[in-house]
């Protein structure tokens, strides 16, 4: 078992998928698609959503899906952004840097979690949103929950403060450095170009901007006995740094969208097989919004509560009858 990778997820299934425009001044990932309609866009969305789940359920991860049928939350498929879940039943709610996907924090799904799994504490640090202090989840943050470290690209979505006291109230390291893509436009997410496996890690290193920091990471990561996989710029542009390694009944699987995983080379391919399965899928209209898999998947890292079996009702002895004179 590996502390890093859970075996149960949660997806989100947008019935109102779009680009969001609120979004895009700082997320230089987004694009649009002028081919296609707005519900078209939609329902591609709606059903690349469904095949995720279908894939992860096929590997034998439990998912948990649940319904966005509000035509006001454009990217509700990305919850990782909005809470993450941790050993010991704790989780945490996140600031969230656009007003647009405030909405997105919602009371039935950790409702739903509670009755699933065992949850202790709710730690919620949205209200930092009234001071415009935002810290996005695991999109801002990729954590090694082996070395205990909490990796942040600094941006609008991750700011320092914010970052300190996750890491003082879960116990984690906080790692922030710069980083930006080759046209200068800061990295919006950390976890578009940094993701961590139990025996692996993939990185941009080359976008970390300040070469001891760039250095600083690189010793950190490899800390465990991980084997570093750097990423080219290109690489990181086409998600293969969005990828989530998941742990099923079979052996660990890294997943990661079918454009990510065609851009790997045979070498970095052999390396990452060496520890587990690469599992591609395919969701080329929900990437137009910026992110890829690891942005739709939230990991479950929670214990599950124990399943009591129903007990059929013991029926009442029959009464005698007594008759009275």
């Amino acid at each position: 078992m590996s502390v890093q990778c859970p075996s149960a997820v949660v997806l989100i299934r947008p019935h109102h998928f779009c680009p969001n425009p609120a979004t895009a001044a700082d997320n230089a990932f987004q694009s649009i698609d002028p081919t296609r309609s707005a519900e078209q866009i939609a329902a591609a969305a709606f059903e690349e959503s469904t095949r995720l789940a279908e894939t992860l359920e096929a590997a034998g991860i439990q998912v948990l899906m649940f319904e966005d049928t509000e035509n006001v939350r454009p990217d509700s498929v990305f919850p990782n952004n909005w809470f993450s879940t941790h050993p010991g039943g704790r989780i945490a709610l996140y600031p969230m840097f656009s007003p647009s996907r405030r909405s997105e924090r919602r009371p039935d799904v950790i409702d739903a979690l509670k009755a699933r799994f065992r949850v202790q504490d709710i730690i919620d640090f949205s209200g930092l949103e009234y001071d415009n202090i935002f810290l996005e989840g695991t999109g801002a943050m990729v954590l090694d929950h082996t070395n205990r470290v909490a990796y942040a690209a600094k941006s609008h979505r991750a700011d320092p403060l914010a970052l300190e006291r996750f890491c003082a109230t879960f116990g984690y390291e906080p790692m922030m450095f710069a980083a930006s893509d080759p046209s200068g436009t800061p990295i919006y997410h950390t976890n578009v170009m940094m993701c961590i496996a139990t025996d692996v890690a993939l990185v941009g290193l080359s976008l970390i901007e300040d070469p001891a920091r760039r250095a600083e990471v690189a010793e950190r990561l490899t800390e465990p006995g991980r084997e570093l996989i750097e990423l080219s710029a290109e690489q990181v542009t086409e998600f293969a740094g969005n990828a989530i390694e998941l742990r099923s009944p079979a052996g660990r699987i890294l997943v990661m969208s079918g454009r990510a995983e065609a851009s790997l080379t045979p070498e970095q391919r052999a390396t990452i097989e060496r520890s587990c399965r690469i599992v591609g899928v395919e969701i080329p209209t929900i990437e137009l919004a910026g992110g890829s898999v690891r942005c739709m998947i939230a990991g479950i890292h929670l214990d599950r509560r124990p399943v009591v079996p129903a007990v059929a009702p013991v029926a009442d002895p029959p009464v005698e009858a007594v008759a009275f004179a």
